[in-house]
């Protein structure tokens, strides 16, 4: 059996002991990421969030001694990829995740590098003397000027669209010109937070998007509950008020008549005959509904929507009929 270094096994305790300490625990990217840089983030990151770099076998097996205890941080180990660290912290992993994409810091143009967006040579002057690069800025489309010794930008160019691979001359152009097109910083590539694993696509989403599915999915939970008949303490008011309508409307339809809803019966009958009454000719109507036909106007166009507010107002008081009441009125209509 091979001697293990004893520095090599305090590591992995340590690791695993922050593990079980924190809330949240991450694996960032360190790729790229130059060394002052990660120093300044260890400095605004002091009480919010702890980096740990190490090496990935020492990381695994870090992971592998706290899953002794918790079973569900195993599944972190297919995430140590790239050049990983551990982040610990004691957010919660949407705000880990937007505290690492808040804190990206501007860096030169690389060759062979993907533009994280459109890089655009601006209008205006560079104040980089006339020489060989008026040439080099020429030959990728630039159009330029000379304006007091000085190159200018006639207009705005995008040299590289988002995503496309930035090519070593416009990488050493943009850097000669201080242009800094690329942003650099710890990559979030997995948390672990109540034994869930979290992935950057979903800690993505914003705080309003979140606050929207969650309102959608209660409102599609509800209708399902009613629709199946699964009823809940949050549906069982909704479910019998929507009953007792639907129940109201068969009986009016059906002609079953109950005391309960005569005074829609009348109301229903009374619509009717008024309705029957204008298609009559005067001789064939007493005198009564005779003044109650030549009282009635026709409604204009501009007194429609008055009327289906009233009718939207009234189906309103009728959603507001308390379980009570409803489960009273099934009693009387269907005994």
């Amino acid at each position: 059996m091979s001697h293990i270094a004893k520095w090599k096994i305090e590591e992995v305790d340590n690791l695993a002991t922050l593990i079980k300490e924190y809330a949240v625990v991450g694996i960032v990217n360190m790729e790229r990421i130059p060394a002052k840089i990660i120093q300044r983030l260890r400095r605004d990151f002091r009480g919010i969030a702890l980096i740990k770099m190490s090496k990935k076998r020492l990381m695994f097996l870090a992971i592998e001694k706290a899953a002794q205890k918790e079973k569900s941080i195993e599944d972190m180990n297919e995430h140590i990829s790239k050049q990983p660290a551990f982040i610990f912290s004691r957010l919660d992993s949407f705000k880990l995740y937007n505290l690492l994409n808040k804190n990206q810091v501007p860096a030169p143009a690389k060759p062979n590098v993907e533009a994280p967006k459109d890089i655009i040579i601006p209008r205006g002057n560079l104040g980089v003397p006339a020489g060989p690069l008026l040439g080099e800025l020429q030959s990728i489309g630039v159009k330029t000027a000379i304006e007091g010794g000085k190159i200018a930008v006639k207009t705005d160019l995008v040299v590289v669209r988002e995503g496309e691979v930035i090519s070593e001359k416009v990488a050493n152009i943009l850097n000669k010109i201080g242009i800094e097109p690329l942003e650099v910083g710890l990559e979030l590539l997995a948390a672990y937070e109540d034994r869930t694993v979290f992935l950057p696509d979903v800690l993505a989403v914003s705080t309003q998007e979140l606050i929207d599915r969650v309102s959608l999915a209660h409102q599609q939970a509800i209708s399902l509950s009613i629709n199946s008949g699964f009823l809940t303490t949050e549906t069982s008011k909704i479910a019998v008020a929507k009953a007792f309508r639907e129940a109201v409307s068969l009986a009016l339809e059906a002609a079953i008549f109950e005391p309960e809803i005569m005074d829609k019966f009348m109301a229903k009958a009374n619509m009717q005959m008024l309705a029957l009454a204008q298609k009559l000719s005067d001789e064939a109507l007493d005198e009564e509904l005779k003044s109650v036909k030549s009282s009635q106007k026709p409604q204009s166009v501009e007194e429609t929507p008055l009327k289906e507010e009233d009718e939207q107002e009234e189906e309103e008081k009728e959603e507001k009929v308390s379980e009570e009441e409803a489960l009273g009125g099934l009693g009387a209509l269907f005994g």
